[in-house]
């Protein structure tokens, strides 16, 4: 599994269909077409652009915005259950673009510690539930 990395790759992944939500993450998927021949010029360009993400491959993602997690550790911690969980379902991924973003906060009076084991639980369910609908959606 390869992994986004620059602002532009995330950019062009957002802007493909949500597949799944989940009370606090969405699935976002952008399928990956070939990329023309180098024997096509590009109208006005002459040339052939940069494939910005490489087909043929299972590209993940994780936004983890400030404005729902406040603390890096929580941050962190959720970043790296996105990766673990993906990391499971990588063989049942169609090759494409995909980002997890949380979408909500979890609730701060119910998981008190910002790296407890209720909350990164909580997490993994979550991310099983997300990943296991995204293989349902048609897209």
């Amino acid at each position: 599994m390869q992994r986004l990395k620059t602002r532009p790759q995330f950019q062009a992944t957002l802007s493909g269909a949500t597949v799944a939500r989940t009370p606090h993450f969405a699935l976002h998927r952008l399928p990956l077409a070939t990329p023309p021949e180098a024997s096509e010029p590009v109208p006005g360009l002459g040339r052939v652009p940069v494939a910005l993400i490489a087909p043929g491959a299972v590209w993940l993602g994780a936004m983890v915005p400030k404005r729902w997690a406040r603390r890096a550790v929580t941050r962190n911690a959720i970043k790296r259950q996105i990766y673990g969980v993906a990391a499971v379902f990588e063989s049942r991924l169609p090759a494409a673009a995909h980002v997890v973003r949380l979408r909500s906060t979890f609730d701060r009076q119910q998981f008190v510690s910002a790296c407890s084991a209720p909350l990164k639980l909580a997490v993994r369910e979550e991310l099983h539930a997300l990943f296991e609908r995204s293989l349902r959606s048609p897209l």
